[in-house]
C-alpha cells in the first residue's frame, strides 16, 4: 500500500484544520521514533556508566583486554594509564591508556576456560 495517496488525501481534507496532523497516521509514527531515540540514548548512557565504573574499580592483578585485543594482567594503575604484564615468561610489560581497556575478565571466567595442552 502506498502512503502517498493517503497523505495527499489527508492534506486536501484538512487544509483548514491546523490540528489535522495529530489525527492522522503521522502521529503514531512520530511517537515510535521518539520512543526509539530515548531508549537508544538510555542504553548508550548505561553502557558508558558501566565502563567508567569498571575502570575506576581496576586494581592490581586484574586480567584485562584492551581495544587492540591485547590480553594482560594489571601491574600498576595510574590516573590515566595502566601498566600491563603481557608475557609471564619474559615479564614483558606495556603501558596503555586506561580508556583503551574494554573488558575486565572475571576470575571465574578465566578459570572456567580450558587451557590447551601440547603433547
Amino acid at each position: 500500500m502506498s502512503w502517498l495517496p493517503l497523505l495527499l488525501a489527508e492534506g486536501e481534507q484538512a487544509a483548514g484544520d491546523p490540528f489535522a496532523f495529530f489525527r492522522g497516521p503521522m502521529l503514531p509514527m512520530l511517537a515510535i521514533v521518539v520512543v526509539m531515540f530515548v531508549m537508544m540514548s538510555r542504553s548508550s548512557a548505561r553502557q558508558r556508566r558501566e565502563q567508567t565504573e569498571r575502570l575506576t574499580k581496576l586494581k592490581k592483578n586484574d586480567k584485562v583486554i584492551t581495544s587492540a585485543g591485547i590480553i594482560g594482567v594489571v601491574v600498576t594503575v595510574n590516573e590515566t594509564e595502566v601498566v600491563l604484564r603481557v608475557d609471564e615468561t619474559s615479564n614483558s610489560r606495556i603501558r596503555v591508556l586506561k580508556s583503551s581497556i574494554t573488558q575486565v575478565v572475571a576470575e571465574e571466567q578465566s578459570a572456567a576456560s580450558p587451557e590447551t595442552k601440547t603433547s
